[in-house]
């Protein structure tokens, strides 16, 4: 364990002076549960601090960086950021996955692939620096992991709705969803998905829920087209 600990510490590129703060920020619930370590021994708590901590700074970042924005946009804003999918994908940058401690049983039904248990932890991994080393450094985390490309996550949280207003504003056609592909065990699907304009296919994506594969096939999309395109696909 203390070489992952060490592994992980190079990869978000944060020293712990007291690394079991980050040993405990990994230890998910199942874990603790089956060494006997109660509450305290897992990561629960700390999660609790970091979501604290990631609201004051994601806050902060907000209101100096977009002035325009009244507060009740602000707010949508921030939660798309901080919200269970968008969290779990800014973990998995760094692999955080791979270094979670989960019970036996989590393990095997696919406890690293789940957002709810990734983007905890992420949360976790935030108190723990706070504990260790103060504001200051878990500001520098956030920055670097959460806060980073603001546009991009904003639209990746949300496509299906962004792509929605594409379209209404060149079409009155709706677009349509439909999900084309289901495996693996009940523990751990993978669904894909495509998006249409009519007779066209907009975009197609994967994920592990309908809803998340839908959002990729959304954003691929958006990414592959202008409203122009969308525009000239009703005239054709």
């Amino acid at each position: 364990m203390e070489e992952k600990l060490s592994e992980l510490q190079q990869k978000i590129g944060c020293t712990f002076a007291d690394v079991r703060w980050l040993e405990l920020a990994l230890r998910h619930s199942s874990y603790a549960n089956e060494h006997n370590l109660g509450h305290e021994g897992c990561n629960e708590r700390l999660e609790f601090l970091g979501d604290a901590v990631l609201e004051l700074v994601s806050s902060e970042y907000l209101y100096d960086h977009y002035p325009e924005l009244p507060e009740g946009q602000l707010t949508k804003l921030r939660a798309s950021l901080v919200c269970e999918p968008t969290l779990a994908y800014d973990a998995r940058q760094f692999g955080l996955e791979n270094y979670l401690l989960l019970g036996k049983g989590e393990d095997a039904t696919g406890g690293r692939k789940r957002d709810s248990v990734v983007s905890d932890a992420l949360e976790a991994v935030i108190g723990a620096i706070f504990k260790d080393g103060g504001f200051e450094k878990a500001r520098a985390f956030i920055l670097r992991y959460v806060m980073d490309d603001v546009e991009h996550k904003q639209l990746f949280h949300d496509s299906k709705t962004h792509l929605q207003e594409m379209i209404q504003a060149v079409s009155e056609e709706p677009i349509r969803y439909e999900i084309t592909g289901e495996t693996g065990p009940d523990h751990n699907k993978k669904f894909t998905a495509q998006v249409w304009l009519g007779a066209r296919l907009l975009g197609e994506g994967s994920g592990h829920s309908k809803k998340a594969a839908e959002q990729q096939a959304a954003y691929q999309a958006i990414m592959r087209f202008s409203p122009s395109d969308f525009a000239a696909e009703q005239q054709n």
